[in-house]
């Protein structure tokens, strides 16, 4: 089916090029995030889901944020797509502070009407849950047809021409005739194709998927993985996969990201976090991991304990009261907030154990299991 043209919309500061931010060094990757915290107020206290992030991401590359459920992983993704902005709406109560740049444009302190236009444009999102993110009462075009129009100038005829093409280029079948049912009429497969549909009907320069693989069969999980995997090279996206499964990021990611208690404890190239990973976190997710070659007799091997409160974070590194390797670093981990240091080109971490001790531990303890 051949593209629509597309039209960008906007005038004046949506268009205009980038302006310098007083006081801020100007970002060199297509997208920073630079110490980004968005804490919450409750009555119980304070909530840190995000605590001090940073990270880059280029045009073209996948970025995968793993980490177990509350490590801060969809809060992160909801901050960059403009969703935590204090007070707006009257519904959000965060607290954020950093710097968030996506082409040179800084989000956090950007007027939230710039935000808006670029939110379903510039950036959009893939939600965990389809069934809960599209409307039930309108159909399926209906949605695609409305995120289209609210960036482009055009008639109703041809964003619902649009929408049947995107439900056609992600495989729908029938796309004339399904772009009329509503979402229960599509099974769960064919509801994340369908928001996968929306999300690019804009042609998006950046791409969050957040656990785009929940609740669908392993079959199902697969097309849908290669589906994006196509479409980010067709249309040149940055993609962020956000998930608890390393098998999705094996699959997708250029560069991992591990984050655990609002943190990054770990990041860097895919092939050195999964082959040579320096953190006893990503230690635990990796032996955690069900695998086929494996005997079905062998029992998983689970990260011990339980993910930390983010109202009373534990002192020093926030892994070590489940960490088995935290009396080698000589009370250091209890104490200290350890710094995401270089462990490697491109590899960085977050431990108090030396480099001797983690090498030695990796390789003849944790990967002679794997």
């Amino acid at each position: 089916m051949t593209d629509l043209p597309i039209q960008k919309s906007g005038t004046g500061a949506d268009s205009a090029p980038n302006e310098p931010v007083a006081g801020k060094a100007q970002p060199t990757a297509f997208l920073e995030v630079r110490d980004l915290k968005v804490h919450f107020p409750t009555d119980d206290g304070l909530v840190k889901s995000v605590d001090g992030l940073s990270f880059q991401l280029e045009k073209g590359k996948t970025l995968g944020i793993v980490g177990e459920s509350g490590s801060g992983k969809s809060v992160t993704s909801l901050a960059i797509m403009g969703l935590h902005r204090a007070g707006q709406y009257g519904r959000s109560k965060a607290r954020m502070s950093g710097e968030i740049w996506l082409e040179g444009r800084e989000l956090i302190s950007a007027d939230p009407d710039e935000v808006r236009r670029l939110r379903g444009k510039d950036v959009a999102m893939i939600f965990q849950d389809p069934l809960s993110a599209m409307h039930p009462y309108f159909t399926v075009g209906a949605q695609i047809v409305e995120a289209y129009r609210v960036h482009h100038d055009v008639s109703k005829a041809v964003a619902r021409k649009r929408a049947i093409e995107m439900l056609d280029r992600v495989g729908i079948p029938q796309p004339d005739k399904r772009v009329d049912d509503y979402p229960h009429q599509f099974s769960g497969g064919m509801r994340q194709r369908a928001m996968i549909a929306m999300a690019l009907s804009n042609n998006p320069d950046l791409l969050i998927a957040d656990e785009p693989t929940t609740a669908l069969d392993v079959t199902v999980q697969a097309q849908i993985l290669d589906l994006i995997r196509d479409l980010q090279k067709e249309f040149g996206s940055a993609v962020i996969i956000i998930t608890h499964d390393l098998g999705v990021v094996a699959e997708l990611a250029d560069d991992i990201l591990v984050m655990y208690g609002g943190r990054c404890v770990e990041r860097g190239p895919a092939e050195k976090v999964f082959y040579e990973p320096q953190h006893p976190y990503t230690w635990g997710l990796l032996g955690s991991m069900p695998r086929l070659d494996r005997e079905r007799t062998e029992r998983l091997n689970p990260v011990k304990g339980s993910p930390p409160s983010l109202i009373n974070v534990p002192s020093g590194c926030a892994f070590h009261p489940r960490c088995p390797y935290a009396e080698l670093t000589g009370g250091a981990s209890t104490t200290v907030v350890p710094e995401l240091r270089e462990v490697g080109s491109r590899h960085h971490a977050a431990c108090h154990l030396g480099a001797a001790d983690r090498e030695r531990i990796w390789t003849e303890e944790i990967a002679p299991k794997l």
